[in-house]
């Protein structure tokens, strides 16, 4: 089947709906579909470059002035679907599967419904994750916040087939939108992150992460709204009870805010800040772990965290947003609750004191885990897809 995929992030943007994306479109074309891509180009002007071997139409973009350090650009909507039109007349797709409801997306929508091409879209959205880096009185963001899910839903509402990753998700966009709301998990990949990983240890010395001691791990952006400075003040209290290393992979702009924290706790000797780690490398540095922690509070979902469980490794998650629907309290780890430092603290020590507790722990991610494998997600798919082409 051929099928277009639009986002107005993609690679090489790091963030979870582009990770999503990217590794979407890798499995689709592994399944023998025609895939193509419709993103963001790297500058002004229009684009068409190869990733992985599936073709990237680059729609021209803008840098924005805030948050430009993970790669989003801004698509002017009024001169883009000239170009978008030439995309679909080459590529004669049977199919859309939208990502995103931003401005390219939200035009390649309407060519596509100009075209009469069958229609669908994920919804990786959440409002909370952009009016939370805004100025201004909390009535303001509220008001904001509303006012950017009617239009999500404004766009969302033309297509013929809406998925979201967890039940939490759906119930959020459910209200706004017209049809009913499918829930198919973002998958992930069983076979790359698995418990039988050989240990790296050769990873050890790279990262600087100790050998003999125990691993509290977290891998994502280092911004504001994944809480780590909580993470940090939790570790510090329960370091004083129970021996363990917290290490953080990932960029962003709360990097050395955190490291100026752990110096002031005088922790800096047992945090490691890795920086950004290769695809390759990933999968290792987690089964180095014996903890995965999530502290932010607006996961649709959380690829890192069921990458960890499929690693297998106990989770401590927020008590917020779909964490739960991850993370079983008293099962496969614990849930904490935002902003209460002691609690997290409390849970740290419960962990690295038990290894049998861990154990069971671990084996109990590992089942939870299964349901969410990439397989099961893209025969559901590639069922939407059956469906859709038929109509």
């Amino acid at each position: 089947m051929k099928i277009i995929i639009v986002n107005d992030t993609y690679h090489p943007h790091v963030n979870g709906c582009s990770v999503f994306s990217q590794r979407f479109v890798h499995y689709l074309k592994e399944r023998g579909h025609d895939i193509t891509v419709i993103g963001p180009a790297l500058e002004f002007k229009n684009s068409k470059r190869e990733v992985n071997g599936v073709k990237v139409y680059g729609v021209k973009t803008s840098s924005l002035f805030f948050k430009n350090d993970w790669g989003f650009r801004y698509a002017i909507p009024w001169f883009n679907k000239k170009y978008i039109r030439q995309i679909f007349d080459e590529v004669k797709p049977d199919l859309l599967h939208t990502q995103s409801h931003f401005p390219i997306s939200r035009n390649v929508i309407d060519v596509a419904i100009e075209k009469n091409i069958p229609l669908m879209g994920t919804n990786h959205f959440m409002a909370e994750n952009l009016v939370h880096y805004l100025p201004g009185p909390e009535i303001f963001r509220k008001w904001l916040q509303e006012w950017l899910y009617k239009d999500f839903a404004k766009i969302f509402n033309k297509l013929q087939k809406i998925t979201t990753p967890t039940a939490t998700a759906a119930k959020l966009i459910q209200k706004r939108i017209k049809q009913p709301v499918q829930v198919i998990s973002n998958g992930i990949d069983l076979k790359i992150f698995n418990q039988n990983l050989e240990k790296k240890e050769e990873l050890n010395e790279k990262y600087n992460i100790p050998k003999n001691t125990p691993n509290l791990y977290y891998v994502g952006r280092l911004d504001k709204e994944k809480n780590l400075d909580m993470v940090i003040k939790s570790a510090a209290i329960a370091m004083q009870k129970v021996p363990f290393h917290l290490t953080l992979t990932g960029h962003g702009d709360e990097k050395e805010n955190l490291k100026k924290l752990a110096k002031d706790l005088e922790i800096s000797d047992h945090v490691t800040f890795t920086g950004f780690v290769s695809n390759e490398d990933l999968p290792y540095l987690y089964k180095l772990a014996d903890c995965f922690v999530m502290a932010g509070t607006a996961e649709l979902q959380s690829l890192v965290t069921m990458e960890a469980m499929a690693t297998g490794l106990p989770v401590l998650g927020v008590n917020a947003m779909a964490i739960p629907e991850l993370v079983h309290n008293g099962e496969n780890g614990f849930l904490f609750e935002f902003g209460e430092v002691e609690d997290l603290a409390d849970k740290m020590v419960k962990i690295f004191q038990n290894e049998k507790m861990r154990k069971e722990m671990s084996e109990k991610s590992l089942s939870i885990i299964e349901k969410h494998d990439i397989e099961k997600t893209l025969d559901e798919f590639e069922e939407i897809y059956k469906e859709l082409k038929t109509v």
